[in-house]
């Protein structure tokens, strides 16, 4: 019975993948094949406000595919950048959730007071929600994810065992390793200098002694003089967060099919260690990896699947274009 659940949800989601990608096309079109209606839900004392995107055929009850943002002011169509994977998923029977990003577009408060915690509860808020809908299938719920989202998947899909699977794109493991890897990949890309690169470790381990002797952000100023685009919110965002490592949240995950998606050149996450992890932590058979080898960590040509429909209970064999219902190439962020 397990077995034949597990192939069920890994169709699903090879359909899902097939019918568009899962993380993303480029947005050119003005107008798409959804329903949207504009939402809203009161979580934690505030407002937030959202889209559900449902197929334009049938009155459901749908699935429904929850999306997780990454990091920065994201509201809840992403600028339409969701729009093409929300149409992806309704030709495949699904619908699509999101909300704005607390105090942008009408959701209240902000999102730099959150902590990847905070970020689940609000993802499972949203779970709830849609599950009080006569629309929604609340047996067929999942989550999709990118990049800072690989923080908050683990800890929602651990605290809701129901959720069918998930979905997660470029997804970082541990907040400083991550942090060291992208500030080296993008010296190294830039061509700095040994030097330029001496300097720019030294100001990270600058920052991190003023993190952990939990300093204010006028301290950080006046250690490093220029902050450069760091404001006093977002320094208290990274000191509410930068010891994430989901790593203890993935363990409690195992289980729920997950579908790993990784850029073969992401100067953001390091994907080897993150893959490395996901399959050391989670069982063979829930994971699943998609390797994308001409992606990068936000920006990819897609095309299309060569295998539609087929499920993902084994290995993808993207390396060599093998694909088994997803596209070769994924537009993500």
């Amino acid at each position: 019975m397990r077995r034949r659940r597990r192939w069920a949800v890994w169709t699903v989601v090879g359909l899902l993948l097939a019918t568009g990608g899962l993380a993303g096309v480029a947005a050119w079109q003005n107008t798409y094949a959804l329903r949207e209606e504009k939402v809203s839900l009161r979580h934690d004392g505030k407002l937030f406000e959202g889209v559900l995107a449902r197929p334009t055929g049938g009155e459901g009850p749908f699935g429904l595919v929850v999306f997780v943002h990454g990091d920065g002011p994201i509201d809840a169509t992403h600028e339409t950048f969701y729009r093409p994977l929300w149409e992806s998923f309704a030709r495949a029977g699904y619908a699509s959730l999101s909300f704005s990003k607390p105090g942008i577009g009408g959701s209240q408060g902000n999102w730099l007071d959150q902590s990847m915690g905070d970020r689940a509860d609000e993802t499972l808020a949203a779970v709830a929600w849609a599950r009080d809908r006569p629309d929604i299938d609340g047996r067929r719920i999942g989550l999709w994810g990118a990049s800072q989202a690989g923080w908050v998947l683990p800890k929602a899909a651990a605290r809701d065992r129901r959720l069918q699977f998930v979905i997660a794109v470029s997804p970082a493991v541990n907040w400083l390793r991550q942090g060291r890897y992208n500030l080296l990949a993008e010296l190294e890309r830039d061509g700095a200098t040994p030097r330029e690169k001496d300097a720019a470790l030294r100001r990270r381990e600058t920052t991190l002694r003023l993190l952990k002797r939990g300093a204010s952000f006028d301290e950080y100023r006046a250690a490093v003089a220029d902050v450069g685009s760091m404001t006093a919110d977002r320094w208290r965002f990274i000191a509410r967060n930068y010891r994430s490592d989901a790593t203890a949240d993935l363990r409690t995950v195992r289980g729920t099919p997950l579908l790993l998606v990784l850029a073969g050149h992401d100067v953001n996450v390091d994907v080897t260690e993150t893959e490395a992890v996901y399959r050391k932590v989670l069982p063979a058979a829930s994971l699943s990896v998609a390797h994308y080898p001409d992606a990068t960590h936000s920006d990819v040509e897609q095309r299309p699947a060569q295998q539609q429909g087929e499920h993902h209970e084994q290995e993808d064999d993207q390396r060599d274009g093998g694909g088994h219902g997803v596209p070769r190439s994924v537009r993500c962020r």
